[in-house]
This record gives structure tokens, sequence and C-alpha cells, in this order.
């Protein structure tokens, strides 16, 4: 099941699952909205048993800190970290019922203490401390139900938003770097390092 407001986007990718081979159902939704992640995780009902979930909602719009609206500050949040949460929570509770199950949350340096900040992230960057100390407490919770969390916090990766957001930065990691992380990360034994927060660093 795919997910995520841009429906030709999602169409596209869906697409190029199935043209190798794969299966995909393309599902329009935000997911900061309550109700349309509950209707995203009805519709994964009514496919089968939800085994593994992965967190990759995200926007960024840069603004100076006193000049942070609370319209932006909501989005962020919103979507960044609330989106996370109610997808984790749908999730974990069908994943505990079943006893077993993975969830995979996209951070981000910017969410890392000790790391380098840029101006203009504020909302950002508070979004993506949430998200680490949420894949935490999702993963003490999760233990005794067979269910394994673990954070990736990528530095800056080649995508639109960060073009938008920064268009001077020069990326070190591309989709398909974090992308295959993912997917090596699912195929290995992850109650280990449950919890953990991995920061991801340029590849250059």
């Amino acid at each position: 099941m795919l997910a995520a407001r841009d429906r030709q986007a999602l169409e596209g990718v869906a697409g190029r699952i199935k043209g190798a081979g794969g299966q995909a159902i393309p599902v329009p939704a935000d997911v900061g909205d309550k109700a349309a992640v509950e209707r995203l995780f009805a519709k994964v009902a009514g496919v089968g048993q939800v085994a593994v979930l992965v967190c990759a909602a995200g926007v960024l719009t840069p603004a100076p800190f006193a000049e942070t609206t609370s319209a932006v500050w909501d989005e962020t949040l919103g979507v960044n970290l609330t989106g996370t949460f109610l997808c984790c929570r749908a999730a974990f509770t069908a994943m505990a019922a079943a006893g077993e199950g993975r969830i995979i949350t996209i951070g981000s340096l910017s969410g890392v203490y000790a790391t380098e900040k840029f101006p203009g992230l504020a909302a950002y960057n508070v979004s993506k401390f949430g998200v680490i100390g949420l894949t935490e407490a999702i993963a003490v919770e999760g233990k005794e139900h067979g269910i394994s969390a673990v954070c990736l916090s990528p530095g800056a990766v080649d995508t639109e938003m960060l073009r938008r957001a920064n268009p001077a930065l020069r990326p070190g990691l591309t989709p398909d770097d974090v992308a295959e992380l993912v997917v090596a990360l699912l195929d290995s034994p992850l109650a280990a390092v449950s919890g953990a927060n991995i920061p991801l660093f340029s590849n250059a």
C-alpha cells in the first residue's frame, strides 16, 4: 500500500512497482488528517495483515524563527510528527494483535543532538526531534508485542523538497540510498536495535 497526497506521483510509483513484477495499491491520503489515516488503514485491513510500516511523509517550509507563522508550524508538525504518530498508532494496534511487526520512521540529522543546524528550520527541527523520541517510545511499548521500531535520520537528500528549501545545499545522499537501507533493515533482525536512531551522513 502506498499513501501520499500527490495522486499522480503515487500512481507513477505504483506503475513502476507493477512494471517490475510487484504489487502496489496507491491510496491518496494526508497523513496529518486523522480521518484520512483511519480510511487508509481500513483499506489496508481489507487487503491483509499490517506487517511493515515505513513513515516517509514530510514537509519543509523554511522561515526565520521570528517569522515562523502558526500555519507553517502547524503544517510542519502536523505532517512530520502528528502524521507519523497517527500512522504508527494505527499500525501498532494491528501489529500488536498479530504479535509482530516492523516500523521504520524517517527522522533527519536536523533532529539529532549536536549535529549542524541551519537557520530557518525551527519547525522542521522540532518535528524531527519528535519523530526520534516517538520511535524510542514505540520500541519500548512494542517489545512485548513483537514490534520493532527504528528511525533513520539522513542528512541532505537529493529531493525536490531540499531543492526548494535550500538550493545552495549540496546533497550527499539520494532517495535510493535511503530506500536501500530501509529494505536492508526490513530484511534483517530488528529486535536487537529496536529504538535506535541511525544517522545517515553523506556517501560522497
